[in-house]
């Protein structure tokens, strides 16, 4: 063996237990009883810290090439790699160009190369037009496609309407992929109020539930139509829950994700003209919080993803309608989620399913998500019960902006490992990058 981690709390799927956890050339090669005496060349004794799989994140803006003052792929993966992340997949926009064709998706591979920290992944754009770039797309090795089914806020990914999406779903469905959705509806939008401004109520009844519920139920039936399998992203509003377990429920092919801010934050907490909370769709109230857990804990939701979405400090204007709408997170995901999950009575077992398992899932990243032999030797150590204060500007993100700046959070993430290698230490990411591109097996 060329590796063994010993912890007393090792997190695999059949649930937390003292084990040690033996690598051989990046893979787990097995998981044995924690006073097993198999040899290894290095023995990492973690003592009481929690060993968790790697976190997998199929929901980060890294917005490189094009738009590198806002992120790029070195601090990106500098974070992710900080805060337990040891794959993400890439979105394909607010990068320029956008991964809408494999001459784009070329180059953005070429910029991501020997600069990432962690394993890193696509997914393609679904456009207006480009209905003949999704077979060679897919066949590149993209994971997936995303729509929006409401504009986007950058004018080189236009939104779906309805003839469209039906267009890209009869494609993806054809092609066995799959179609991942911003799924607001444009109709709603118009006819909500639209006021300029610092109050974050206004904000909030720009974007309402409705255009969420909305949304979704026409894509259930555009699912129900063509078979194919959508995922439904960043989901805040509780009324689109029912409508996700109905057609789950009737065996369709429809899943869902949230987002650590919208099991954290609330609406009535957010200060008027603090733009650092502003995402699409917004965060809301505690109901609707309560309903997402809820959800998580049945099973109608399965992922727990970032939606790191960061911009220029400069862009985060105290106007909710024209600040920038995203929330800078990844670093802090796996923290911010425990702290809230503890506090309910969830468990570590529970964390790693959401922020693994569910996402390598999705993704069919067969070799992520577990603590498991064959499994990429991907782990984040965790001290659960201490404590920090987040501080914008020990994070490795490329802007110092995040909702959580001030909060006490629980987890501190102690190390990081990529195949079997430690990729950060307390925070301080290595420098040399490991990661590697991955496509779709």
């Amino acid at each position: 063996m060329d590796l063994i981690l010993r912890s007393t709390r090792v997190v695999t799927p059949g649930g937390v237990r003292a084990a040690r956890v033996a690598v051989t050339d990046g893979r787990i090669a097995a998981v044995l009883p924690y006073e097993d005496g198999t040899a290894a060349a290095v023995v990492e004794d973690l003592g009481d810290d929690v060993l968790l799989p790697g976190l997998v994140d199929t929901h980060v803006h890294v917005n490189d090439p094009g738009r590198t003052a806002w992120e790029g792929f070195p601090s990106a993966t500098r974070a992710a790699a900080a805060g337990g992340v040891t794959t993400l997949l890439d979105m394909p926009l607010n990068s320029l160009p956008p991964t809408t064709t494999v001459a784009n998706l070329r180059a953005k591979q070429a910029v991501a190369r020997d600069r990432a920290h962690v394993d890193v992944g696509f997914w393609g754009g679904a456009l207006p037009g480009n209905l003949a770039d999704l077979r060679p797309l897919h066949e590149a090795g993209v994971f997936g496609f995303k729509a929006f089914l409401s504009p986007s806020g950058v004018e080189e990914f236009p939104h779906l309407g309805r003839a469209d999406l039906e267009a890209v779903a009869g494609e993806i469905a054809r092609l066995g992929g799959l179609l991942i959705v911003h799924a607001e509806d444009p109709g709603e939008l118009a006819a909500a109020p639209q006021r300029g401004g610092a109050r974050y109520a206004d904000f909030l009844a720009s974007r309402p539930r409705a255009a969420e519920n909305e949304a979704v139920a026409a894509l259930v039936d555009v699912v129900r139509r063509a078979g194919t399998r959508v995922h439904v992203l960043h989901l805040s509003s509780s009324g689109t829950l029912p409508l996700i377990a109905a057609a789950r429920a009737g065996g369709l092919p429809v899943t869902g994700e949230t987002c650590p801010h919208f099991l954290t934050l609330t609406a009535e907490d957010v200060p008027d003209g603090a733009t650092e909370f502003k995402c699409c769709p917004p965060i809301r109230e505690a109901a609707d919080r309560d309903a997402l857990w809820a959800a998580l804990a049945d099973g109608t939701v399965g992922c727990v993803v970032s939606d790191h979405s960061p911009c220029t400090t400069d862009l985060k204007v105290p106007d909710f309608a024209t600040a920038w709408g995203g929330i800078s997170s990844l670093q802090l995901g796996l923290p911010a989620v425990w702290t809230e999950a503890r506090r309910r009575g969830h468990t570590l077992h529970d964390v790693a399913r959401w922020m693994s398992a569910g996402p390598a899932a999705l993704a069919g990243l067969s070799r992520k998500g577990a603590i498991a032999p064959g499994r990429d030797a991907d782990f984040a150590v965790l001290a659960p019960d201490e404590t920090f204060t987040v501080d914008p500007a020990a994070l490795h993100h490329r802007n110092p902006v995040t909702a959580y700046a001030g909060r006490t959070l629980y987890g501190v993430v102690r190390s990081t490992w990529l195949r079997g290698r430690r990729i950060a230490d307390h925070g301080t990411p290595l420098t040399e990058p490991t990661g590697r591109l991955l496509e779709r097996a």
